[in-house]
């Protein structure tokens, strides 16, 4: 007999401390139960990526995108401030700005032409004379929480949520020496997978367990003795020391300094090396589809550095295309009646422990 919801997730103990915890059961990786309380509950409830802060710097900018399921639209206004609103018409629903990003004086659905302004307020309204009691005023779009980090653009669809602040803790000021705003965007790839996105999730956060195995190339120019994982109370900062005289040059031409990968729960990783940075934003497409968005930055973005930073980009692909096939692989063998759950590495899997916690409680 197929276990209740309730059931599901209480088949994990999140008290358990990492010596002695397994992952997550098999079935929250596969059961449609579990992803769409996910919606609800974890990407509905946390502060998510919508864009970056270089695209929407003068009025009239804006982006879409859809978080937890949900449309929604981010705009700087006339007056110079930053609103993000759910993208849905207040007439009959249809999307009001169809286009992933633009500048426009106001926002007018193409549907039946009602227009809103840069701050969401009803401006205009076709053919409604005789229509009684219409409050204009309260017909205006409906708004989300909104806040910038470094070149980062965040939304939370709950208007008295928590600060950005207070969901990023400490990482804010662990991250700001490496000068994130000193990159320059290059340019954007997007992958899907045929796995869940917890699956992806967990890959990033073994500590490196799976490197030296998976990623000959990366794993060259890793010092993996050095390899360090620390956790925060929402985030993990996995970090090495990169070897130039590794033995795969490939990687180790693009690849300096010391190496940190950040992770903030739930789903958004921020990789950084001497004068580059990529991040991840992993978004579910169902239960065992996932969309993984790469945004690429680099400290020297002039046609001079064209080619290196191209190499570096196809440096990540290769990487990501490892971890792809091996993550489609997982999600083939959760489904299988001979797996129910793991152990965790206490050396190299804090990271995963600590994100498993955190889902269980938001999840329950």
């Amino acid at each position: 007999m197929e276990p209740t919801l309730e059931e599901l997730l209480a088949d994990y103990d999140e008290r358990a401390p990492l010596a002695e915890a397994s992952t997550i059961p098999a079935g929250w990786y596969t059961d449609p139960r579990v992803a769409a309380l996910e919606q609800r509950n974890v990407f509905g409830r946390t502060w998510q990526l919508a864009a970056r802060a270089d695209q929407l710097r003068e009025p009239g900018r804006y982006v879409t995108a859809e978080i937890a399921g949900e449309p929604i639209v981010v705009v700087r206004g006339e007056d110079g401030v930053l609103r993000a609103f759910y993208n849905v018409c207040r007439h009959h629903a249809a999307a009001v700005m169809t286009a992933p990003c633009g500048r426009a004086a106001h926002l007018r659905c193409p549907y039946h032409g009602w227009t809103y302004g840069l701050d969401g307020t009803l401006k205009g309204v076709p053919e409604f004379a005789g229509v009684c009691n219409f409050e204009r005023e309260k017909q205006g779009l409906v708004p989300i929480s909104v806040a910038v980090w470094e070149n980062f653009v965040f939304v939370h669809l709950d208007t008295e949520a928590p600060s950005l602040e207070a969901h990023l803790g400490d990482l804010a000021a662990r991250v700001a020496p490496l000068n994130l705003a000193s990159l320059h965007f290059a340019e954007r790839r997007t992958f899907t997978l045929g796995c869940n996105w917890k699956v992806f999730v967990d890959n990033y956060l073994d500590g490196g367990y799976h490197v030296p195995h998976l990623h000959k190339g990366l794993g060259s120019v890793l010092k993996y003795n050095e390899y360090t994982i620390e956790n925060g109370a929402r985030y993990c900062v996995q970090s090495s020391p990169i070897n130039p005289d590794g033995g795969e040059e490939a990687t180790a031409s693009v690849r300096r300094g010391q190496a940190f990968y950040y992770w903030i729960y739930p789903n958004l990783m921020l990789n950084w090396y001497e004068g580059y940075l990529d991040t991840n934003w992993v978004v579910p497409l169902g239960v065992d589809r996932t969309r993984v968005v790469f945004d690429f930055y680099f400290a020297d973005v002039s046609e001079s550095a064209r080619e290196r930073n191209r190499h570096s980009m196809d440096v990540s692909d290769r990487i990501q295309g490892e971890d792809h096939a091996i993550c489609e692989s997982v999600q083939r063998g959760l489904a299988s009646r001979a797996y129910r759950a793991g152990r965790l590495s206490v050396r190299r899997e804090a990271g995963e422990h600590l994100f498993h916690r955190l889902l269980a409680a938001d999840l329950r």
